[in-house]
């Protein structure tokens, strides 16, 4: 009984050894596949790498939730600093870019039900539409007064991860 017990043992310690070094060998083609081919390869590593899955539907989803949450605390920063800022240009153009914010958290919800229905070509099209928005916000900034908040480097941010979406996308 003992002999048997000891083999069971050492089967499931090598069926677990399996499947971590399978999963960490999946989990790093998947991250060479698609980093490369983003606007940002060290930051889609370091994204999938946390995401937990290698599935190419659950980045998408971890992605798509990632990007949601990023364009919700942007438009959140934009009203605010639309509503506190003095200077008069700059007033303007927080007004604007949180309604960019909000169009592409429209955007990103309609890619996460898209994707939902297993219309990929739609994801990529409305992500598409979320970096414009984004680039619109970002491009109101190209000339003085300078924006001294966070709003520039987290549309940075967002466009990266929208990059990353539009590569999952496209290979779904």
């Amino acid at each position: 009984m003992t002999n048997n017990s000891c083999i069971v043992i050492v089967s499931l310690i090598g069926v677990l050894l399996f499947t971590i070094i399978s999963n960490v060998a999946s989990s790093n083609d998947v991250v060479s596949t698609i980093c490369p081919k983003t606007s940002n390869p060290p930051f889609c590593s370091s994204v999938l790498k946390s995401a937990g899955t290698a599935d190419l539907k659950g980045l998408a989803v971890y992605t798509l939730n990632l990007a949601h949450t990023n364009a919700r605390k942007s438009l959140t920063l934009a009203k605010s600093l639309a509503t506190t800022t003095i200077n008069p240009q700059l007033k303007q153009r927080y007004s604007s870019c949180a309604e960019s914010y909000d169009e592409a958290v429209g955007d990103i919800e309609n890619a996460q039900k898209d994707l939902a229905l297993g219309d990929f070509n739609a994801v990529n099209i409305v992500t598409s539409g979320a970096m414009t928005e984004i680039d619109d916000c970002q491009d109101k900034f190209a000339q003085p007064p300078k924006d001294m908040s966070l709003l520039l480097k987290n549309g940075k941010t967002l466009n990266d991860i929208c990059s990353i979406i539009l590569v999952i996308s496209n290979l779904l």
